[in-house]
């Protein structure tokens, strides 16, 4: 459900708000892929799919960061 909404937030940020569509998947994707292991979590899935899905968080936020203006 909440991964959803996430999606319907980023056609929010590209149709109504202008964004490019990379800046708003680079914004949302760390979030999404944090609650994909807190599910693998709570539904007693292995250790490796937990770790995965936040290790590729990472990566996935540190781009946002890279990608945002300097003020």
């Amino acid at each position: 459900m909440i991964l959803a909404i996430m999606a319907a937030e980023w056609v929010i940020l590209t149709r109504l708000r202008g964004w490019r569509s990379g800046d708003a998947a680079l914004r949302l994707v760390p979030g999404a892929l944090m609650m994909l292991a807190l599910r693998a979590a709570l539904t007693g899935a292995g250790w490796p799919w937990i770790a995965l899905a936040l290790a590729a968080s990472f990566p996935a936020h540190l781009a946002d960061i890279a990608r945002r203006p300097r003020r």
